[in-house]
């Protein structure tokens, strides 16, 4: 009987760390920077609601729990944009600005809407090179992070982990 009741136990276990396995999606990695965990709550949105405005998908990225800092969102028109140096970013329609409101915290995050026949991944790329991790004078940010969704765009630039 106490053997009967091992088997039952161990297959029990057996089934029950099998049912909690389940490879990960290589596309779809487990984020492991606060970066990574902002783009997964874009990519999440996006996927949820493929109609979200630019607004609704930074809001979505602003409510995220793990942030310890209050968010502002604001809207922002192609040209100079904070991060981003001297260099002028183009070739969106929509677009809205996140971050804490204390400017002292290394954090700037966007979402943009590309205009029609912008290319994704040429945008994010022009994104990638014109950002500067120290645009912020007295700190510097540790990672820039970008996602794409159809025609919305995800960028980040922010301490690798929100720890205090």
């Amino acid at each position: 009987m106490k053997k009967l009741f091992a088997i039952l136990i161990c297959a029990a276990l057996l089934f029950a760390l099998c049912g909690c396995g389940g490879g990960n999606d290589p596309q779809y990695p487990e984020p492991q920077t606060a970066g990574e965990h902002l783009r997964r709550v874009f990519l999440d949105a996006a996927a949820a609601q493929p109609d979200a405005t630019a607004e609704q998908l930074a809001q979505a990225v602003a409510d995220y729990e793990s942030i310890p800092y209050d968010i502002m969102l604001t809207p922002v028109q192609e040209g100079l944009l904070t991060g981003f140096g001297n260099n002028e970013i183009t070739g969106f329609s929509d677009g809205v600005m996140f971050g804490p409101m204390i400017g002292a915290i290394p954090f700037v995050g966007y979402v943009f809407t590309l205009s029609e026949g912008t290319d994704a991944a040429g945008f994010q790329s022009m994104l990638e090179s014109s950002a500067d991790l120290r645009w912020n004078v007295c700190t510097q940010a540790d990672e820039m992070v970008c996602g794409i969704s159809g025609d919305k765009v995800f960028f980040v630039m922010c301490p690798e982990s929100f720890e205090e």
